[in-house]
């Protein structure tokens, strides 16, 4: 992955910096926020970009990293616990590896390769459901950073794969829309159901299961399992492990 600063001036006023420092303080001023499940409409809408900065999308941001640190997973766009902005929250660090907290506001997909990888995902707002979806292999974003600036990263892997999937949940499209209209219409059809058995037209609350992918080992030709195990929390989330060579 290579980073570069994008041109131009930023579009949003901001006043507000992410510290990394202190983290432990950091997340426990947290608060978590309910992930909206499906079938909820909400998860349809498409967002709105950001365009000024101030305390509560600070509080945003920080709510976003701690509800997706405690579900656990590694990835969480702003819609999928109700705020419709254009905002989303990733950290792909590995277990044992030093916490990798990365937002992208306004996040815009430039180019897209024409090679294709296959990766097996899975989302918090579609608890324990997993299926392959073909993606390009390599994507360039232009996005701004914490501090307002304009950047722009040429992502592969497991990073092209996330952003995609968020981006998506920005404009209202989840990753079971990219598989088959019959298994589409089956997870909905059962997550319907649970909704209704919940009462009140609202989804079962259950266990979520990591918003996070894996790429597909007929794909690579390895062995993969980067599904958190574990305690709950950020340690969890960060329980990546490979059984073979996967490039993350």
């Amino acid at each position: 992955m290579r980073e570069r600063r994008g041109n131009g001036k930023a579009a949003v006023a901001w006043t507000q910096t992410f510290d990394p420092t202190g983290r432990t303080a950091y997340i426990a001023a947290m608060a978590l926020r309910d992930i909206l499940i499906l079938p909820d409409l909400r998860l349809r809408q498409v967002s709105d970009p950001v365009k000024t900065a101030d305390a509560e999308l600070r509080r945003l941001i920080d709510d976003m990293f701690a509800t997706m640190y405690d579900a656990p997973g590694i990835g969480l766009a702003a819609i999928q616990v109700g705020v419709p902005k254009r905002i989303i929250t990733l950290d792909l660090a590995k277990k044992d590896e030093q916490a990798d907290p990365q937002v992208f506001i306004n996040p815009e997909i430039l180019w897209t390769s024409e090679e294709k990888a296959t990766y097996e995902e899975g989302c918090l707002s579609i608890p324990d459901y997993y299926a392959e979806v073909e993606r390009p292999a390599q994507v360039k974003v232009k996005y701004l950073d914490l501090e307002g600036k304009p950047r722009e990263v040429e992502a592969a892997g497991l990073l092209a794969t996330c952003l995609q999937h968020e981006i998506d949940h920005l404009n209202g499209v989840l990753f079971i829309d990219h598989v088959s209209k019959l298994k589409r219409d089956r997870v909905i059809k059962k997550f319907i159901k649970a909704a209704k058995l919940a009462g009140d037209g609202k989804p079962a609350r259950v266990q979520a299961a990591p918003h996070t992918t894996r790429q597909s080992a007929r794909a690579r030709g390895v062995t993969s399992n980067l599904f958190p195990q574990g305690e709950r929390g950020r340690e969890n989330a960060m329980s990546l492990r490979l059984d073979g060579a996967l490039p993350v």
